[in-house]
């Protein structure tokens, strides 16, 4: 087009270009001969005497359609990137969701509510069919994706159509609908305004005297988006299935409320909970209710987060802030897919930034700072202006000529190395190839491999832009926070001290997402920590004996799916068994962590009675493998395929050879005789995987079939 023949594209003067050529032909209809110019009157006049007005409208049409497929029929067509990577299930899911993010944005500019509401479900039906169109049209809106375009394609579940198509897609959990309720903040907060909340039980209000339990679910949505209603479908199972209340909290949302305040608020709902014995939810005030935190994305961020802010009021060494109080571990954990890790490698240090805003060379990079603090404010839409920022900059400018005379000449530089030690040396090579002239390849001195976030930054769910986007939103304007150290920020930079206190938690994350391997280190952390401990406390060889890694984290990963799997149940049904399972984790995690109170033990049981005594009655010794520069056996990771159309419960044996298998689930009997809820079986749950080798082996074969057309073997 013109446009971008002059270099300056624009979807201004494409409607323009659009509006010529109409207004043109139109006019020569109009106007000009009814057979066309002289040169196509022969032929005009032919074809209209052998063909009827419907044959050539279909037949221009068919024209049209060959032309635009023409790649495809002569065999030119790329293959879909992402259809080798996903399951079939969830491949389709995505392109359900391209299709729905692509008209929601397309009608997000009309004023009315309900034409809006009514015009994003005809777009969205048409994208549905034009799938190329919904694609172009949702990889352009994330190339400059702002806040609103985040909310309105996060919450499209809130509104009246689609959650009406929603709840009649829904199975018949409770006729209780949810209780929006407000908690108070606890006496020493720094905060007074309530924090807001949604109450999902099965039963009335009064039955709630009778629990001492409680699920505190703290939910994602990149924190700018999403409230506890685009959960509904996760919550009504979970309150069905478990019998339990679940709180959700409807935290604040970023920019307006950056971080920490969404994390002040988890940890004072939960110390609330703790103070007030329940009483906030109606509960009895009898005992302390005993609480398991679940989150998912950006929730499961602020669950580990706020878990660490718990640990840390019992922990002399890192109770930063005073007056909190000692609080109680909770009982357990269960994360989905978190956000684990905020530092994704494209942030400036303090160190590059002083070296752009040097006053030697403040003249000529004053636009380039400028256009750096001018970038939250692009994205966000509602600037946040700061008094001093601009004044430093004028005086920095203004005392550039002083500051250079009284300079000293021998100020020193960072430096910075990009190479390291070589494996080996130029006279040790020369020995050993002395004898001969060919060139030989040397096997390579790495064990660098390719990271989660690199393999599959063409999600579709979660792409790179959106990573940044909701990282810049959720960190504000004027934090500096320090990447490599704030691990309430970034939980995976743990201390081990607090990691060794960790309750233990249940992580359940797509194989192929953006994010896993967060969950992987973090989860390698956190049993390393707990083994130590273990040893610090026991002695190596007693630790090895009656440690049991299963006690401190269990990691489950899905093949063939990647981010926010649980949020849209509707399109993807293996949602709904992992609703299922995570309902018996929590049950799990309760028996686990009374019977650890009853055997006056910590609640991260750093020595497992059941683990002794099956160690005893075996005679065996369980050995954990270790991660270190010598060994490479880092980690063991529990792996879950579904199979369609198979209950969750039911116990699958792997096939030889194959490294997938279905958890099995036992029934366990109480003390009465009767039989209670289902129970994931200790020994027989998972099948892991010995080393995370296997997984790197699955993510390579996975990215290099694609290349070398083998295809993926699963």
């Amino acid at each position: 087009m013109i446009d971008h023949v002059l270099g300056r594209p624009s979807s201004k003067s494409r409607r323009l270009q659009v509006l010529a050529v109409l207004s043109f032909w139109s006019f020569y209809l109009y106007r000009g001969d009814r057979h066309g110019p002289p040169g196509a009157k022969l032929l005009s006049r032919i074809f209209s005497r052998r063909l009827t007005a419907w044959q050539t409208f279909l037949m221009t049409m068919m024209y049209l359609y060959a032309a635009r497929n023409f790649s495809a029929l002569v065999g030119l067509a790329s293959p879909e990137p992402m259809a080798n990577m996903y399951d079939k299930t969830y491949f389709r899911a995505t392109w359900v969701l391209t299709a729905l993010d692509a008209g929601f944005w397309t009608a997000m500019k009309i004023r009315a509510k309900w034409l809006r509401d009514i015009a994003s479900i005809v777009f969205s039906l048409f994208y549905l069919v034009a799938a190329e169109r919904a694609d172009e049209k949702v990889r352009k809106v994330r190339g400059m994706v702002t806040v609103e375009h985040l909310r309105v394609s996060w919450n499209k579940g809130t509104t009246p159509y689609l959650g009406f198509l929603q709840r009649l897609l829904r199975p018949r959990f409770t006729r209780w609908p949810p209780r929006q309720i407000r908690i108070p903040r606890p006496a020493n907060s720094d905060y007074k305004e309530p924090v807001a909340a949604w109450l999902y039980y099965d039963g009335p209000i009064a039955d709630l005297e009778r629990h001492a339990r409680v699920i505190l679910d703290i939910p994602g949505g990149g924190f700018v988006a999403m409230d506890p209603r685009c959960n509904d479908d996760k919550l009504f199972a979970w309150a069905s299935k478990s019998g339990l209340p679940i709180l959700s909290i409807d935290y604040r949302k970023a920019p307006e409320f950056p971080y920490p305040y969404a994390l002040n608020e988890c940890f004072d709902v939960y110390a609330t909970l703790v103070k007030t014995r329940g009483r906030c939810l109606g509960m009895s005030g009898k005992e302390v209710p005993r609480v398991i935190i679940t989150g998912d994305s950006a929730g499961g961020n602020l669950a580990v987060a706020a878990a660490l802010m718990i640990l840390e009021t019992s922990s002399g060494e890192f109770r930063r802030f005073s007056g909190r109080g000692s609080l109680p571990a909770p009982d357990g954990l269960v994360c989905f897919y978190p956000a684990l890790d905020m530092n994704i490698g494209n942030w400036m240090s303090d160190e590059q930034m002083s070296l752009i805003r040097d006053r030697r060379m403040r003249k000529t990079n004053r636009s380039i700072v400028r256009r750096k603090s001018m970038q939250y404010n692009e994205l966000v839409g509602t600037p946040h202006h700061s008094d001093d920022e601009d004044d430093t900059l004028l005086t920095e400018d203004k005392l550039v000529s002083a500051a250079e005379a009284s300079e000293s000449p021998n100020v020193s530089q960072p430096k910075f190395s990009h190479s390291g030690p070589p494996s080996l040396s130029q006279s040790a090579k020369e020995e050993k190839h002395a004898d001969s002239m060919s060139h030989r390849a040397e096997p390579m001195k790495t064990r660098l491999a390719t990271s989660s976030m690199i393999s599959y930054f063409n999600d579709r769910v979660l792409t790179p832009e959106m990573m940044r986007a909701m990282i810049i939103l959720y960190i504000g304007a004027h934090n500096r926070p320090d990447f490599t150290q704030d691990y309430l920020l970034s939980p995976v930079l743990a201390p081990e001290a607090l990691l060794a206190k960790f309750p233990k938690t249940y992580f359940m994350t797509g194989e192929r997402d953006p994010l896993v391997d967060d969950t992987v280190v973090f989860a390698g952390r956190l049993r390393r920590a707990k083994e130590a401990a273990a040893r610090e406390k026991l002695g190596r060889a007693q630790a090895d004996a009656a440690y049991d890694d299963a006690d401190a984290v269990e990691v489950m990963l899905i093949p063939g799916i990647s981010h926010g799997f649980m949020q849209f149940p509707g399109i993807y049904p293996p949602a709904w068994r992992h609703f299922e399972r995570s309902a018996v984790w929590f049950e799990q995690l309760f028996m686990e962590a009374e019977q650890a109170r009853t055997r006056h033990l910590q609640p991260e049981r750093l020595l497992s009675p059941t683990a002794a005594e099956r160690v005893a009655a075996n005679g065996q010794a369980h050995h954990l493998g270790e991660s270190s520069g010598d060994e490479d056996k880092p980690l063991e990771i529990s792996m879950t395929k579904m199979t369609r159309g198979r209950c969750a419960t039911q116990t699958q044996r792997p096939t030889q050879g194959s490294p997938l298998a279905t958890n099995g689930e036992a029934e366990r009997a109480n003390g009465n005789g009767k039989k209670s809820k289902k129970m994931l079986s200790k020994n027989k749950s998972l099948i892991k995987l010995n080393s995370t080798d296997d997984l790197l082996g699955r993510r390579m074969q996975g990215l290099a079939s694609g290349l070398t057309g083998l295809g993926e073997q699963d």
